[in-house]
């Protein structure tokens, strides 16, 4: 029936009866859609691709496979994307280090704002300033205290250098007068692994990524990056109640694909992904995550885009961190 549907529809294009676009968009998608994750499995961004990816399957009648192409920073993944064929069968799901690389590295093989086009806003995810239950502090204060009785003796790790985790931690270290050496990993599941085995000290990861470690005691949660607290840990202090006036931050995400594909496959793309984050369903699993949904317009997402470069850059220009 798709196959009649298909050829039906090329020859009304050929007769000039049927634009390309609309052409593309109707047999769109004519095989199983590829969502690049730059990050590894198991960590928060994947956590939440999979439960959308699964909802947006259903609704587009072909399998959304989740693809995890990690290192970089995101930059891997993201590249390979914008590299691909504009058909709408190679989907990234990005987050906000899109934003961060530009000012980050001095090279990029990929231009966000050139290579790849946005589809919709996706989520956002708070983060937790998080330590391992074997550090005698139970409060940001506590925690600074200790850090500098043992100056340079403390490490947090980050999901990659340059990544919201590690510009989060980074800022706090700062604001503090901390001395604590950066590990950086290749995404939050091996830093989290790490700092459960007690092998890092403390860490500012995203919130699904480190609620079963708090939830199991592996792990003690000292803040959140958000403006106000938290539902699921609503004992624990923002960062700006713990001394960081006015600071928020969180780890959002969104969907893009390469550039020249074509609106209709765009449109169709954005309206799943929007309508996925408004089932019940898929909302109590980001729920139990602690990911907070959002949804946008392809121009909105865009806009967003647009303001979180600029604000990053500034970032990153007075923390002095360039990347190769």
């Amino acid at each position: 029936m798709h196959t009649r549907l298909s050829r039906r529809l090329a020859l009304l294009a050929a007769a000039g009866w049927l634009s390309a676009a609309t052409l593309a968009h109707a047999a769109w998608p004519e095989k199983p859609i590829t969502l690049v994750v730059p990050f590894p499995p198991g960590g928060p961004t994947d956590m939440v691709a999979r439960v959308l990816a699964q909802n947006v399957g259903e609704q587009l009648g072909q399998p959304v496979v989740v693809d995890n192409k990690p290192g970089a920073n995101g930059n891997i993944g993201n590249a390979f994307v914008a590299k691909a064929a504009p058909d709408g069968h190679t989907v990234l799901y990005n987050t906000s280090s899109a934003a961060l690389s530009p000012a980050l590295y001095k090279k990029l093989s990929y231009d966000v704002r050139k290579d790849l086009a946005p589809v919709a806003l996706t989520a956002v995810v708070p983060l937790g300033l998080v330590v391992h239950p074997a550090l005698p502090v139970k409060t940001v204060a506590e925690l600074v205290a200790y850090a500098k009785k043992h100056p340079g003796k403390l490490s947090y790790g980050s999901a990659g250098n340059g990544n919201v985790t590690h510009l989060a931690a980074f800022q706090t270290v700062q604001h503090y007068g901390i001395e604590a050496v950066h590990v950086p990993y290749k995404g939050s599941a091996p830093a989290d692994v790490d700092l459960v085995a007690g092998q890092i000290h403390f860490m500012t990861d995203t919130i699904n990524s480190v609620a079963p470690f708090i939830q199991d005691g592996k792990l003690r949660l000292l803040a959140v990056s958000t403006g106000k607290r938290i539902a699921n840990f609503p004992e624990a202090p923002t960062l700006a109640e713990s001394g960081m006036a006015g600071f928020e931050a969180g780890a959002w995400q969104g969907v893009m694909v390469p550039a020249g594909t074509p609106q209709p496959v765009i449109a169709r793309l954005n309206q799943a992904f929007v309508h996925a984050l408004r089932d019940p369903g898929v909302l109590e699993k980001l729920r139990v995550q602690g990911t907070e949904p959002l949804g946008s317009t392809p121009e909105e997402y865009g806009a967003y885009l647009h303001k979180e470069l600029a604000r990053w850059a500034s970032v990153v220009k007075s923390t002095g961190i360039s990347l190769d």
